[in-house]
């Protein structure tokens, strides 16, 4: 049975923020804290499982694994990136039932020529408009309930006038969710905004081109929600060597002025319960 609860969201009006997940760590965190919706951002994905940069140097099997695992590991909706479809047309119909098959909420599909760049980085280039548009109307006729999310990254080459042909050609085109990387400014935003009545989706990435803003703001901009696909990572990142150096310099394994998680607390977050329940039916506790 789909998961409806990202169509109920956008149905209300009513502005959300969904958190990126690098991680099964942070995917259990998620469901600790919450949230009901969560990003699976390729960038990180491919960071915390390969060492590699978001360059399209992962596979649609990779991916999918990877975001499969995610949708095990918590119970939120999940949307999930799949870069430019792994390919042409025939490779895009695969993604989309592949990733629908996996559980997953909605699609985000990019606009770039393969391989693809992080779309905060520079070095982009995007296909033609009509090239997308095709892969968008492949993929609203392969999937199921499964949204489709499409996402321009012709702000850099093509400016805001191009941003606003691509996003009128992909919402033609049958996408449920218009995506605007990479914007620089709040006018530019609030003109993508006042301009479709498809849900806007807008990109809060950590020290991206987009200046930050808080969800008040985003909200009266007219974004129907914003992901945060770096937040958890570079908050990881910076714990992990703000410890690793103490431990490396006072040799101090447990700082008292750096928060450690509950080790009991985790333990049970991650399953151990039901490992220990099923030990204790079968014996294996003696």
């Amino acid at each position: 049975m789909a998961d409806t609860r990202l169509r109920e969201k956008l149905a209300t009006g009513e502005f959300f923020v969904v958190p990126g997940v690098q991680d099964m760590i942070t995917a259990v965190m998620v469901e600790r804290v919450g949230f009901d919706v969560v990003y699976g951002s390729g960038y990180w994905l491919t960071a915390s499982a390969y060492g590699l940069p978001d360059a399209g140097l992962v596979s649609y099997n990779q991916m999918l694994d990877r975001m499969s695992t995610v949708r095990r590991s918590c119970s939120a909706a999940l949307i999930a990136d799949a870069d430019t479809g792994f390919g042409g047309l025939l490779n895009v119909n695969h993604t989309v039932r592949g990733y629908e098959a996996a559980g997953i909420s909605a699609i985000q599909l990019e606009d770039q020529e393969f391989p693809k760049k992080c779309g905060h980085t520079p070095y982009k280039r995007v296909v033609s408009v009509e090239d997308m548009a095709d892969k968008v109307k492949v993929a609203v006729e392969a999937r199921d309930q499964m949204l489709v999310i499409a996402r321009t990254d012709a702000r850099q080459s093509e400016g805001l006038d191009g941003t606003l042909r691509r996003l009128e050609a992909y919402a033609k085109a049958g996408a449920d969710i218009l995506f605007p990387e990479a914007l620089t400014s709040e006018e530019e935003m609030r003109k993508v905004c006042e301009t479709f009545e498809q849900p806007i989706l807008c990109n809060m990435a950590n020290g991206g081109l987009t200046p930050p803003m808080k969800g008040d703001v985003l909200a009266d901009i007219g974004f129907a929600f914003a992901i945060y696909p770096s937040l958890t990572s570079l908050v990881s990142a910076a714990a992990i060597e703000q410890a690793l150096v103490r431990l490396r310099d006072d040799l101090d394994g447990e700082p008292a002025d750096i928060p450690l998680f509950d080790f009991k607390t985790f333990c049970s977050m991650i399953g151990f319960e039901d490992v220990w329940a099923f030990d204790r039916k079968w014996g294996q506790d003696r």
